[in-house]
């Protein structure tokens, strides 16, 4: 018998959710929440839960779903503790890493594991989170900067940029685990992520380092940002929004959408052409990069990502990076899938359930770890 798993996706102006029923897909939809609702919630949890929770049953109502019937609930996980990549039950130490504000970064996706473990009780079923954002398997080298108070920190599109090596590795007819891979999530944030053997030992962390994307600044000139912080009035929740959600195209340009900048260059705006150059130019030095981590022996390098879709500036990207290894195309991002697969899998015992925060093999049987310590 196939599993019936909901799979919840919380972003920063909607949250997505998808119904699965074994592999097959049988409803899927985007809930959009009013900014103003969003900004007057924001620093309040519950009223953020709340806010996304009954929009859901309504949804799940319209569909003719009622919630005692799902085996299992998986919800996007957020930025955690450090932690190896795999399928997590939501646990209370989890659920109070969130509520009590130990997370380091702020970040939609901390609703994942909470809005899932709601979801689950009425049916006592199993809550997941797959590969959560905070995933660190990083090298030892890698995590160094040039200060030992400084250490460079994993956070990322991980579920999406691990589906992808999965499928990518499956397409290909060998074990994930033989495999050197570069995989490009080209998102509103860029992340470059090297894979050996299964493992992402080498990222950057989009939130400070790395290309600047549609909405992201990425790295930025360290020196020049301390000059910046130390003028007088200088308001750092409000630069920091800015790197996060105002830079990149959106502040050379003043869109966001990657379609618009082309139509723009493609007219004769030079302007729009130089920074749409700069931005597949950061894409292809942080893949080439990472092709010098493992002495150029990659296996393939894979973009994907919402901006994987705009065909003219992703040949910029690959024109710079085809020389390393073949180039391979996953556009858009998978992770309503992806969740529900990591759902899916621990439920038949193809992968084991973890626990939170250790990273430890649950003894129980799945159907039983669904609030487990």
């Amino acid at each position: 018998m196939s599993c019936r798993v909901l799979a919840v996706n919380p972003g920063g102006g909607s949250t997505r959710l998808a119904l699965f029923d074994g592999e097959r897909r049988r409803q899927q939809a985007e809930i959009h929440h009013a900014q103003a609702q969003l900004d007057g919630v924001a620093v309040d949890l519950r009223a953020q839960l709340e806010l996304r929770l009954a929009p859901i049953r309504q949804q799940l109502a319209g569909w003719g779903v009622d919630l005692d019937t799902l085996h299992a609930v998986v919800g996007r996980g957020g930025p955690y503790r450090p932690l190896p990549g795999g399928v997590y039950a939501v646990n209370q130490a989890m659920l109070e890493d969130v509520r009590c504000g130990r997370l380091m970064v702020d970040h939609p996706s901390k609703l994942g594991a909470e809005l899932a473990w709601l979801l689950a009780q009425p049916a006592r079923a199993p809550s997941f989170v797959v590969d959560p954002v905070s995933v660190d398997e990083l090298w030892p080298v890698a995590r160094l900067s040039g200060l030992p108070e400084l250490p460079r920190v994993s956070l990322f599109h991980a579920l999406n940029i691990r589906a992808v090596a999965r499928r990518h590795a499956r397409a290909s007819g060998r074990p994930l685990g033989d495999m050197r891979l570069i995989v490009a999530h080209l998102g509103s944030g860029v992340s470059v992520a090297l894979l050996v053997g299964g493992r992402v030992v080498d990222v950057n962390n989009s939130a400070d380092e790395g290309p600047f994307s549609s909405r992201r600044a990425g790295g930025l000139p360290a020196t020049a940002l301390l000059e910046l912080a130390a003028q007088p009035g200088f308001d750092c929740a409000a630069f920091e929004r800015r790197m996060m959600s105002g830079g990149g195209l959106l502040a050379h340009l003043g869109t966001a959408d990657l379609a618009e900048a082309t139509a723009r260059a493609e007219g004769g705006d030079e302007h729009a052409a130089l920074v749409l150059e700069a931005m597949a130019y950061g894409v292809a030095k942080a893949v080439g990069g990472l092709a010098a981590a493992v002495r150029g022996q990659v296996d393939g390098i894979l973009l994907t990502g919402g901006m994987a879709r705009c065909e003219p500036w992703l040949e910029r990207v690959e024109a710079r990076v085809r020389w390393i290894a073949g180039v391979h195309r996953y556009p858009g991002e998978c992770e309503l899938r992806a969740l529900a697969e990591g759902a899916q899998a621990a439920l038949a015992g193809r992968e084991p359930v973890l626990r939170y925060p250790d990273g430890w093999i649950l003894v129980p049987a799945p159907d039983h770890i669904a609030h487990s310590e």
